[in-house]
């Protein structure tokens, strides 16, 4: 069972790239919290939390941040991994879902046998905008006959309004860390 100890201002440890990638976005960096061993325990220990009486099988993070987290994440609740990746990076049989992003669009794709029907499955990024690639990952957790046990993302920008638009997840528990 996860214990967390104190209180961290984890929003001193993101830093705001403005016109990244393009004019008009402000980017929330979340390399000077990976830096910090005591920031990054502290944030994967809070994004479990809420979810280790839930009964995870598998955690599920999508290229490339994704990975950093749900893999910690996986271990911390006693779970399997399963990477979601871009096209052509997995070498199995996949399946893919094309998504829209805040700005622009693209490809995942997951092992067909990656998530055994039933099995309780959490999904976890560092950051849901518009939803895009969490609704991409909700859309294979229910094609693969998976069971969608909750949803937790480190930041959430709230003016986004991201959760509200993935259409599975009514009744889902979905947290975030920081909302911005």
């Amino acid at each position: 069972m996860l214990l967390i100890v104190g209180d961290m201002d984890l929003k001193s440890f993101i830093r705001d790239i403005h016109d990244f990638p393009e004019p008009g976005i402000i980017f929330r960096d979340i390399t000077p919290l990976l830096l910090s061993p005591e920031a990054f325990r502290f944030a994967t220990d809070c994004m479990s939390e809420p979810f280790v009486h839930s009964g995870i099988d598998y955690v599920i993070g999508a290229e490339s941040r994704g990975f950093i987290f749900g893999t910690v994440i996986a271990q911390k609740l006693n779970a399997g991994f399963i990477p979601v990746r871009k096209p052509s990076k997995l070498p199995a049989e996949t399946y893919s879902v094309d998504y829209d992003l805040e700005y622009g669009s693209n490809t995942l794709e997951i092992h067909k046998d990656a998530i055994e029907p039933g099995k309780r499955v959490l999904l976890v990024d560092d950051l849901i905008a518009t939803g895009g690639t969490l609704a991409a990952c909700c859309q294979m957790v229910n094609e693969l006959g998976g069971e969608l046990a909750g949803i937790s993302v480190l930041i959430e920008l709230k003016f986004l309004d991201g959760f509200s638009k993935l259409p599975s997840v009514q009744g889902v528990p979905t947290y975030s860390v920081l909302q911005y």
